[in-house]
């Protein structure tokens, strides 16, 4: 971003402009998104959005950011110690769920069309580095593992998470019952045979 918004009023313009981007994101996928179309559905001017966003790869980080927000906050309250375990793992299932709900057909736009600008590598390494660590704090919160296998059992635990959900996003199941009861069984059965 060019700048940080410091008022109320920048910050839901910029909210606005995700929002949209990530919308048309997914409906004309990387190739039909402009900034033109993204400032026309936000409902602002193009000088406000290039005020913040100098070019379309600038906005799709933005978008990608807010998603990195959006999974590390589930996973910190998915290893919240002062929630029973149950709580914990339906924190986990029913966030990641809801994270990737919001514009599934964009989030694999995301990961399989979207370029990476030169400058998000970093962006990209520190998620990573963050998701590890918070996968680490679930499964040492809900388990007896032994620190020498804690690193694996997260890893394990994320790419069973992960490929469930991003699935179910191609696949248009995210909102089906039986996958989220499948899910927190997966979740479960796998934190319960570790221990």
């Amino acid at each position: 971003m060019r700048k940080q918004p410091k008022q109320a009023r920048s910050r839901a313009t910029i909210a606005a402009i995700l929002q949209a981007a990530a919308h048309i994101l997914g409906e004309r996928g990387w190739e039909g998104l402009t900034t033109n179309t993204v400032a026309e559905a936000a409902g602002v001017s193009i000088g406000s959005l290039y005020q913040y966003f100098p070019h379309k790869l600038a906005l799709v980080e933005a978008v990608r950011r807010r998603h990195f927000d959006e999974v590390i906050a589930v996973l910190r309250a998915a290893a919240d110690e002062q929630l029973p375990r149950p709580r914990r793992v339906e924190a986990l299932v029913d966030g990641m769920i809801g994270v990737h709900s919001r514009y599934p057909a964009a989030h694999r736009v995301l990961l399989e069309e979207a370029p990476r600008a030169k400058e998000a590598g970093a962006l990209h390494d520190r998620f990573a580095v963050m998701l590890h660590r918070r996968y680490e704090a679930i499964v040492r919160v809900n388990t007896r593992v032994t620190s020498a296998h804690i690193r694996v059992a997260a890893r394990v635990l994320a790419a069973a998470v992960a490929g469930v959900v991003h699935d179910a996003a191609g696949q248009d199941t995210l909102r089906s019952a039986s996958l989220r009861v499948e899910l927190l069984r997966l979740v479960n059965s796998y934190l319960d045979c570790i221990n």
